[in-house]
């Protein structure tokens, strides 16, 4: 079961990120501000409008990002079959690369929240898979 956290509690620490273009393309990705505890391929979760999504994030010359979001961790590894639903969040709240968003780290290195700054959010928040069955997932997609 998922605990419900306000973006505004005590417990999240709220960074501010900005949006980007992705490579070449015209879609957003999400720039990973210096503070959050992660590597290049490392998967976490992204909270987006209350639906859980999965990233992986990557690096590039200019640090941390998440290209995209999606519906499973399958798809965040591999992003060409799903729909990218950071793409549809920047959307649907008219955002675009340049623009300033909150990220809301609700579980450090693994779970973060996506909101537009001066937004209050309140996320349900997935618990850790437990980690034997990750591993035995990780070598079964190896």
């Amino acid at each position: 079961m998922s605990e419900r956290i306000p973006s505004d509690h005590g417990s999240v620490r709220s960074l501010r990120a900005s949006l980007a273009r992705s490579g070449g393309t015209r879609r957003p990705c999400l720039r990973l501000p210096d503070e959050v505890d992660v590597e290049g391929g490392d998967p976490v979760r992204l909270l987006l409008d209350g639906v859980t999504t999965h990233a992986r994030v990557v690096s590039d010359a200019n640090g941390l990002l998440l290209r995209g979001s999606y519906d499973n961790q399958r798809l965040a590894r591999e992003p060409g079959e799903g729909e990218n639903r950071l793409v549809e969040w920047c959307e649907t709240h008219d955002r675009g690369p340049g623009d300033a968003v909150e990220l809301d780290e609700l579980d450090p290195g693994f779970c973060y929240g996506l909101r537009e700054p001066g937004e209050r959010v309140v996320y349900d928040v997935p618990r850790r898979p437990n980690q034997s069955l990750s591993d035995i997932a990780s070598k079964l997609g190896e």
